[in-house]
């Protein structure tokens, strides 16, 4: 059997992965980086893709066997991340050709620096009340606060 076609091979594709799938919703506007790059990562990993973009996956020499399933996985992924930006975001990434430099990008633009946000979650946290909701549902709602802090 080829080995791009065994299943947990991180080089291999299913034939109904293609360009235009939505991997995760909304769009990354850039203020929602976090919640955006915490479900790509959840897809990614499902579709044994994570390695591409924190740098386990090199790309290979030109002359290696594996470099044009490298570069077709490379495309792939690429488009999976630019098809569910804005298109102000996406316009700004066209130029980069490999995966974990648009990764890379992306989180240098929008994950520092984000005090806002950050204090935006911690108030959200501190003024949670149970008021109407029972037990269940106020831990959940203060457990799903929590952890997007």
């Amino acid at each position: 059997m080829d080995p791009l076609q065994n299943l947990t091979n991180p080089y291999y594709l299913h034939l109904r992965e293609n360009p235009g799938m939505v991997l995760v919703t909304p769009t990354l506007d850039g203020s929602n980086y976090h919640e955006w790059s915490h479900g790509m990562k959840r897809e990614l990993l499902s579709k044994n893709k994570i390695k591409f973009i924190n740098g386990e996956i090199q790309e290979p020499a030109k002359i290696d066997p594996l470099h044009d399933a490298w570069e077709r996985c490379n495309m792939m992924i690429i488009f999976w991340i630019t098809h569910i930006l804005n298109a102000h975001i996406a316009h700004n990434t066209i130029y980069i050709d490999s995966v974990e430099d648009l990764w890379n990008n992306l989180r240098e633009r929008f994950s520092k620096g984000d005090h806002f946000w950050i204090y935006d979650r911690l108030q959200e946290v501190n003024s949670i009340k149970q008021g109407e909701r029972n037990v269940s549902k106020y831990f959940t709602d203060l457990k799903v606060l929590w952890e997007r802090t």
